[in-house]
Order: structure tokens, then sequence, then C-alpha cells
């Protein structure tokens, strides 16, 4: 399985490719993409892939970061598993339309580094997701014709402070934007065979403890419906990434409510994609 990160080491920043050994440098052999999101925008993920084979390791310590921290557009589609609709006990049916919200790459870290919880509130909680990445523009895309402009997958915790998504009555953004709050990573892997998330299954675990656990052919939007959606009032771009909804099972729930506190970790996990893992510390202010 490809997998294609960005990592720093030694105060600098990469993007390469992911083996068992450590990592391997690519920026160096593809100057006109500067970023990893950049070679994504100019659909060079099979260029990296490709670049990567039989070449040696060049970093074994290093700091996995969000995988596209330079992402300008990130769209999140909130409520879309029937059990999650149910959470609600508004007696609600599913509805017509999906719920979307944007979220910046600044409330983003990478795999293996430390979600942070703010002072200002302590409803620091999880949502385990998958997150698509568009490789290929387009407008009003069918959902026939929906995956053919994924480019790559990757996972997404998406961190939220509860309690400061009900300061208003018509959006959840400032909730859903606290710097480091959420991560995605740990990589990318090329979208390449429909059963990659027509098969998923998706496992939230916090402490060990498996907190939410569904499959993606439960969502009330389907990815491909998503895609149809979105890009019927918005022109999907390369690198593009949308962070496809989270199962019933997130902390806010419980009763009482099980927030995040600093020295848990929790594990986002989806098989052919890999785990992305996240330990919870308090803001240093």
């Amino acid at each position: 399985m490809t997998r294609i990160a960005t990592y720093s080491a030694d105060g600098t920043t990469f993007y390469g490719a992911v083996t068992d050994d450590g990592m391997i440098a690519l920026n160096d052999a593809f100057p006109a993409w500067p970023t990893l999101y950049d070679a994504v925008a100019a659909g060079g993920l099979p260029e990296l892939s490709a670049a990567a084979e039989g070449q040696s390791v060049t970093h074994t310590d290093f700091t996995y970061e969000m995988v596209l921290p330079n992402a300008p557009r990130i769209l999140c589609v909130g409520v879309n598993f029937p059990d999650r609709n149910a959470e609600y006990k508004d007696g609600s049916a599913q509805p017509k339309y999906m719920s979307l919200f944007p979220r910046f790459a600044s409330g983003f870290t990478g795999h293996g580094q430390n979600l942070v919880r703010p002072p200002e509130n302590h409803t620091l909680d999880y949502e385990g997701e998958v997150a698509i990445v568009i490789g290929k523009g387009g407008r009003r895309i069918s959902q026939e014709d929906a995956y053919d402009h994924i480019a790559a997958l990757t996972l997404c915790n998406e961190g939220t402070i509860r309690d400061w998504v009900r300061h208003a009555k018509f959006n959840v953004t400032q909730g859903k934007n606290w710097d480091s709050s959420g991560a995605i990573g740990p990589w990318l892997v090329p979208f390449t065979d429909a059963a990659q998330l027509d098969d998923a299954r998706i496992i939230t675990r916090v402490n060990g403890e498996v907190r939410q656990d569904d499959t993606l052919n439960r969502m009330m939007f389907p990815i491909r419906r998503e895609i149809e959606y979105i890009s019927t009032f918005m022109t999907l771009k390369p690198g593009d990434i949308i962070v496809t909804g989270t199962p019933t099972g997130a902390g806010a729930r419980f009763d009482p409510p099980r927030y995040l506190k600093p020295g848990d970790v929790v594990e986002v996990e989806v098989e052919g994609i890999g785990v992305l893992s996240n330990g919870v510390e308090d803001e240093a202010v």
C-alpha cells in the first residue's frame, strides 16, 4: 500500500513515502511541487509513488504533520449516520439535504501529535471520519462519475469544542475550528478501488475502548452523493478535502458526557487506510 505523508525533520517540512523503516523524502525530486498539496493539485500522486520505488530511507526521526497543511478548502458533512441523527432526540427523520460546514487547516494537527484543549472551554470531543481528497476538479459531478474525482483517502479526528457549536443559532463554525483541536492523517492512500470506501468500516477508540464502530455503507448521504451535492454549488478543485461524516458514539452523547482530557489517546482506524492516533494536552497559555 502506497502511503504519502507530510512530515517535519531537523526543523524542515518534507513530504514523502512512508515505509516500515522511515520516510523517503521526495521534495527534491519534484521542485515544481514544493508541498504535498501542490503534488495533489497537479495530479502527481502516481509520480510520487513511482519515484519512491527502490529509494533509500532519508529520515528515521520525524514528526507527522497534518497531511495537507496548506489545503485552502475543507468541507465537513455533519450528522450523516442514521444512529447519529437519532442521538439528537428531536424526532426528526432523515433530512432531505446534508449538513455542511467549513473547517480550516489550522484546526488540525498530525498523527502522533496532541490535540489541544483550550482554557476557555473543556468540552473537547472526538469524531472519527474518513476524508477524501479531490484529484480531478469539476462542477455538477454526477454520482456515477463521482469516484473518478477522488485522488486519495485519509483519516480525520474532527475534534470539536461542543459548547462553542451552540454559540449561535445557525452555524457551528466557531466550535469546529479551534487551533489543533482535530487531526488529519497519518498519510494519503491513493484511491484505486470503490471497495476502499464501499466496504470500509470505521472504528474510533479512546484509551483502547471502542466508542464508534460503523460502516460507510450506512451513511445517509453516501460519498458519491456528497460529491454530487457539493459540486452543484461550488466547483471542486484538486486538493479540496471532504470530511465525510462520523458515526454515533461521540463523547457528548453519553450521560454524563465523556469529553477528552489531557492524557487521553484517541485512535481512528479504517482497514486499508491506517490508524490515526493522537494524545490530548491542555493549551499552554
